[in-house]
């Protein structure tokens, strides 16, 4: 959550890679000493706990049409600030406050979509990564 404010510093980008880089592994740096500490049985207590909460997050399965074709919508239509920044940089130039903005609320819809469009389709962007994955489309 740290890293989205460091962001927008005014920083040097070597301090904000740094600071960001200790941010982002802080945790697993930080677990080492958390075991020690409370010893190993509350440390997986403690992880089971919070693996179940984040599990509750999991997408449902089937979705219909309309949430369907909204969640393809939300999947690809962040794809066109970056078209925008390559072909047309003039258009959303560098030095341009809502660059980041845009790019903040492309990435946000892009999340959005994954759970619009359900447990399913997460089963298929993992297919993706299977070598042995083939697709089975339903007859009719």
């Amino acid at each position: 959550m740290g890293i989205v404010p460091l962001s927008a510093t005014s920083w040097p980008a070597a301090v904000k890679t740094v600071v960001g880089g200790m941010l982002f592994f802080g945790f697993e740096i930080l677990a080492i000493p958390a075991v020690a500490i409370m010893g190993k049985e509350n440390f997986d207590r403690i992880m089971a706990m919070v693996r179940g909460r984040f599990s509750k997050l999991k997408p449902s399965g089937d979705v219909g049409r309309v949430r369907h074709a909204i969640g393809i919508l939300l999947f690809v239509l962040p794809i066109l600030p970056t078209y925008i920044m390559a072909y047309a940089p003039e258009w959303l130039p560098e030095a341009s406050s809502q660059r980041f903005y845009i790019n903040l609320c492309a990435d946000g819809m892009f999340l959005v979509s994954l759970f619009v469009l359900g447990g399913d389709f997460w089963d298929k962007l993992r297919a993706l990564f299977v070598r042995e994955a083939r697709a089975v489309f339903p007859q009719g």
